[in-house]
Order: structure tokens, then C-alpha cells, then sequence
């Protein structure tokens, strides 16, 4: 249930029953041959997917995230890690004061993993909640699902090439990247990053069949939903 399908008083009504809610957070960064868009894609369809046969209302994703090493790569967008802390703080004050309490962050980007301090802070000012943060592509059970069809699998490869994220305009290679080195590229600004990874493939296959794409999408649909399901105590 998408939050944007209800109005104020159906929530209000919702929380009487049922705190919990889902916010997908993503990043608006180079993906070599995907969109932008594509770590806020996957997030939101994921999180719209687990979440619809329980009927947990789900967020608009926060599209914008912490992507300063992209920063060289045009229609990247990046915040700081100051600006990015306080919009995530005003965005959980006011889902709890809407009267959710148990809120899963799905998460689409790596960069945005810092967060984690805030989130313990906010519960520790926030006593009666339970956050979890749920970095859907790395989630455990997706990730070996990942690693049993392709070992060679990073950001800007095959793995975040699904239907949902290619664009019409823009062929995709087919070929196998060599690794970048990670230690290098982590050392330098934007600018040397940008030149030291190229298109934006950190390594593999820029595309598999669709059939491998949909039995990983399967299988991160499900543990987002059991995320939405368990563990909250």
C-alpha cells in the first residue's frame, strides 16, 4: 500500500491497528548504462512489493542520498552527511508523529549506511519505537542468491540490471569488466574516481538473462517482507 494511495484519515485510522510503515531510501547517482534513478527504483518497487499483501503502508523513497564519489559524474546528486542526517531525522519525526512505531528503512545505496548511529540515537530519544534498517541487495539471503548465479557482481553491473532499471535510449554492453581497484579509487577525489572506474561498472558482466534477474528480485521481495513481518522486539 502506497502511502501516497491513502489520505490523512485513513492513516490515522491505520496506526489504531497497525504501526508499522516502510520508508525505501535511495540515491541519485551514475549507474554506467542504467538510470540515475536506479538505487531509488529498486528500493521503492521492492519495498511496494513486500510490503502490498500485508497492507503496511510504504513511503515515497527518499530519492536523494550520500553519493559524494560519484559528485564527477553529471545528474548525480549528492548531500552532505550533515544535511542528509537532519532531512532523515525530520523525516522520522514526523512518520512518528503520525503514529507509526515500527518503521523498516529499506535501503538502496551503500553510501547511505552512516545513518546507523542516528537511528540508535533517535530510538533512544524515541523509546516506545523500532527501526530496522534493511539494505535490500545485501541482504543475506539476496546476496547468496547473487553469488550462486555470478560471484563477480558490484554496483553498476549485471545484478542492478533488472527490466525496471534499464533505459530504451541506452544499449548495454555485454562483456566481462575487470575489477577495479577498490583501494585506489578509495583514496581519491571524484575527479580521479571518475577516471579510474570509467563507464561506472566496478566489475562483471554489465547484463544476465531475465530469468536471473527474477529469481533474485523473488528472492529480496521475500526477505523485505519478513523484515516487514519479524523482528521488531
Amino acid at each position: 500500500m502506497r502511502i501516497q494511495d491513502m489520505h490523512w484519515a485513513q492513516v490515522e485510522e491505520r496506526v489504531k491497528e497497525d504501526d508499522r510503515c516502510v520508508l525505501p531510501v535511495g540515491s541519485i547517482e551514475q549507474h554506467a548504462y542504467l538510470s540515475l534513478a536506479t538505487d531509488m527504483i529498486l528500493a521503492e518497487r521492492v519495498a511496494v512489493e513486500a510490503a502490498e499483501p500485508l497492507g503496511v503502508p510504504v513511503f515515497p523513497c527518499l530519492p536523494y542520498g550520500m553519493a559524494s564519489g560519484f559528485a564527477d559524474f553529471p545528474g548525480t546528486i549528492t548531500l552532505s552527511l550533515r544535511t542528509y542526517i537532519s532531512v532523515f531525522e525530520d523525516i522520522l519525526d514526523s512518520i512518528y508523529r503520525s503514529g507509526f512505531r515500527r518503521i523498516l528503512i529499506v535501503n538502496g545505496h551503500g553510501g547511505n549506511t552512516p545513518i546507523n548511529p542516528l537511528i540508535g540515537e533517535w530510538m533512544n530519544r524515541n523509546r516506545d519505537t523500532s527501526v530496522k534498517l534493511h539494505d535490500w541487495w545485501r541482504a543475506p539471503k539476496t546476496m547468496a542468491k547473487v553469488l550462486e548465479i555470478d560471484p563477480a557482481a558490484s554496483h553498476a553491473s549485471w545484478m542492478e540490471n533488472f527490466p525496471w532499471t534499464r533505459l530504451k535510449a541506452a544499449p548495454v554492453p555485454n562483456f566481462q569488466k575487470e575489477r577495479i581497484d577498490f583501494a585506489a579509487t578509495s583514496r581519491v577525489d571524484a575527479g580521479r574516481k571518475r577516471e579510474r572506474i570509467g563507464e561506472g561498472n566496478y566489475h562483471g558482466v554489465f547484463q544476465r538473462p531475465d530469468s536471473d534477474m527474477m529469481e533474485i528480485w523473488r528472492v529480496g521481495v521475500e526477505e523485505t517482507r519478513h523484515e516487514i513481518q519479524h523482528g521488531w522486539h
